[in-house]
């Protein structure tokens, strides 16, 4: 409460125009890179859970270099390691490398949700897909996928959240969103409790949100048996 007390509410409110332009960019790169984790989930999980040669074995090196290397050097590399290719150096744009940043981390995570949901799929329904005179796609596309990506729903829920707080890793090549505009706002008004006050209230409010949305989309979709 004391905190509460001490806090220059004035100086809060007259920046949350700031605040609200951050957040807007955040949301952005979040929603790309929620959106693209999930197609790169999606396919690359099915490579791997129906073992598609050459596809899957690179799918199994992209996932483990991912998942056992810091995101914060996978945006570093993106920014900077690119750049210093011999002849053919990359040079990319903050908001494009914002994007393919937590798209590429949140594939690698995603791809092992979906896999583990494919191959959790009784056998039996897919042999009822090729009953009815599906082929291996069309078994897919209506019997495997439909059902799959319903019980990768809980897992994935939680990677496209932690893809929506790991753009506040961004601010370190410079791309304007949230945390960046915190920290470039409080290095001009030295009100670092205000500042990051407000910076952990309005991540709080928006995982919130989306999480609670999330919830309800999981309950929507969940298998009747498992309501």
């Amino acid at each position: 409460m004391a905190l509460l007390a001490s806090l220059d509410w004035q100086f809060i409110w007259d920046h949350i125009p700031d605040f609200w332009e951050g957040l807007k960019a955040t949301l952005k790169v979040a929603a790309i890179g929620i959106g693209g984790s999930l197609a790169v989930g999606i396919v690359l999980g099915a490579a791997r859970a129906h073992r598609i040669p050459v596809i899957s074995q690179l799918a199994a090196v992209y996932v483990e270099v991912i998942r056992n290397t810091p995101i914060l050097v996978q945006i570093f590399f993106i920014a900077g390691g690119l750049t210093q290719i011999p002849g053919h150096p990359i040079r990319l744009e903050p908001f494009t490398i914002a994007w393919l940043s937590v798209t590429f981390w949140g594939g690698a995570y995603n791809t092992e949700n979906f896999r583990a949901a494919f191959e959790a799929v009784p056998g039996r329904y897919r042999e009822a897909g090729r009953a009815l005179g599906f082929g291996r796609l069309g078994t897919f596309l209506n019997v495997t996928l439909p059902i799959g990506a319903r019980i990768a729903l809980p897992s994935s829920i939680n990677t496209y959240v932690s893809v929506l707080k790991n753009t506040s890793l961004l601010t370190a090549v410079g791309f304007a969103e949230l945390t960046n505009t915190a920290y470039s706002l409080e290095s001009v008004s030295f009100k670092a409790t205000e500042v990051y006050f407000a910076l952990g209230v309005t991540y709080l409010i928006t995982v919130w949100l989306l999480s609670l949305v999330v919830r309800l989309v999981e309950r929507q979709l969940a298998i009747p048996e498992t309501r």
